[in-house]
């Protein structure tokens, strides 16, 4: 669920609408969405602005989903980009930058695609045979981060890999911290301390690092407090 202002929107996936507002206070339902596709696997909304439009995207069981939020167009469709997965697994959560999204899955797919969006629709600006099947991507200072079969950097712009490697299997997540480092939690528990491209790096390089801190595959993406 994503809170917006006095909202809480949820993926819910009815034949009602793909998206719902809720009272974040009383959890009376105050709208549906225009678009009425099954829920996607497991992703997040994540919030954007599109040409000064409050916007949600959100991944579908079938398409990248832009709605807006503004006042009398809530729920409206802005975007409908076609993005169908074997099994239903489009997994990752989108990445925003402004305008832009990032999105991916693996099987059938085993891409990874950028989209700009306006209020008429959604354009694609790049998309490369690499993928993420599980970890959602980052976006930050020009680069795309992912942590499946490896850990993964992009050039934002034109999609190019910079740089990937590290023993990262099926299981990974990965978070950016506020000096420009990346934080990775992969396999059964193994903790890394990246470098990234704002760092200057060029090539995978583990700054820190602790293995095995669980017994089975961590799925979940580490927090940072302080």
């Amino acid at each position: 669920p994503l809170v917006h202002n006095d909202w809480l929107l949820v993926e819910v996936g009815a034949e009602q609408g793909n998206l719902m507002a809720f009272d974040k206070r009383s959890g009376k339902q105050l709208w549906a969405s225009e678009c009425k596709e099954p829920a996607g696997h497991s992703g997040a909304p994540v919030p954007m602005e599109v040409e000064g439009v409050p916007c949600v995207a959100v991944l579908t069981v079938r398409n990248l989903h832009v709605a807006r939020l503004d006042r009398g167009n809530e729920g409206r469709t802005v975007a409908l980009y076609e993005w169908t997965t074997d099994f239903a697994n489009n997994i990752p959560t989108p990445a925003v930058n402004e305008n832009l999204v990032a999105i991916t899955s693996a099987y059938n797919r085993y891409a990874i695609c950028l989209l700009e969006v306006s209020l008429t629709g959604a354009k694609k600006r790049w998309e490369h045979s690499l993928a993420s099947g599980v970890c959602s991507p980052v976006i930050y200072d020009g680069h795309v981060y992912w942590a499946w079969r490896g850990v993964h950097c992009l050039d934002l712009d034109n999609g190019k890999q910079l740089f990937s490697g590290g023993n990262v299997g099926t299981p990974g997540s990965c978070i950016i911290t506020s000096d420009k480092r990346m934080i990775v939690l992969a396999n059964s528990g193994d903790l890394m301390l990246v470098e990234t491209a704002s760092t200057g790096a060029d090539k995978f390089n583990v700054l820190a690092g602790k293995k095995k801190l669980f017994r089975s595959d961590a799925w979940p993406h580490a927090v940072l407090a302080d």
